[in-house]
C-alpha cells in the first residue's frame, strides 16, 4: 500500500518537468524554424543573383538581367527585394566586371526569436563575373 502511495506521489512530478522544459523544447524547435527559412531565402537569392550575373555577362540588357532574377525569386516577397546591377548594360564592355547584387529583408514570425535578432532579417547576395 506504501508503494501505490509512494507512486502517486510522483504523478505530478512528471507535469512540473513537462513545464519546465517544454518553453526551452519550443524555443529550440522555433529557432530551427526560423533558420530553416533564413537559410532557404539565402539560398534563393544566392541563386538568382548568379543567374542574373550568368545573363549580364552575355550581353542581355539590365530589364532581362531583372526578368530573369524576378523568375528565379517568385517565392519570396517582391517588396522586400532590391536589385542593382553594375555596370549598366550601355557601359558593359569586353572583359568588364559585372556585378550584380540582391538584398532581401526575411520577416521573423517568432515573436521571442524576433527580440533576439533583427527583425527584418537583412540577407545579401552578390555575384561578379566578367564580361565575354
Amino acid at each position: 500500500m506504501t508503494l501505490l502511495k509512494v507512486l502517486r506521489d510522483q504523478r505530478g512530478q512528471s507535469i512540473v518537468e513537462a513545464a519546465m522544459v517544454l518553453p526551452i523544447l519550443l524555443l529550440i524547435l522555433f529557432s530551427v524554424f526560423e533558420f530553416g527559412r533564413i537559410f532557404n531565402a539565402y539560398m534563393i537569392i544566392t541563386n538568382a543573383a548568379r543567374e542574373g550575373a550568368r545573363c549580364a555577362v552575355v550581353g542581355t540588357s539590365d530589364i532581362d538581367v531583372i526578368n530573369v532574377i524576378n523568375i528565379n525569386t517568385s517565392t519570396l516577397d517582391a517588396s522586400k527585394r532590391q536589385i542593382s546591377v553594375s555596370p549598366t548594360s550601355s557601359s558593359r564592355t569586353r572583359g568588364v566586371q559585372v556585378a550584380v547584387q540582391i538584398d532581401y529583408k526575411v520577416e521573423i514570425i517568432t515573436p521571442l526569436i524576433s527580440s533576439m535578432i533583427p527583425n527584418p532579417f537583412p540577407l545579401r547576395a552578390k555575384t561578379v563575373m566578367r564580361m565575354e
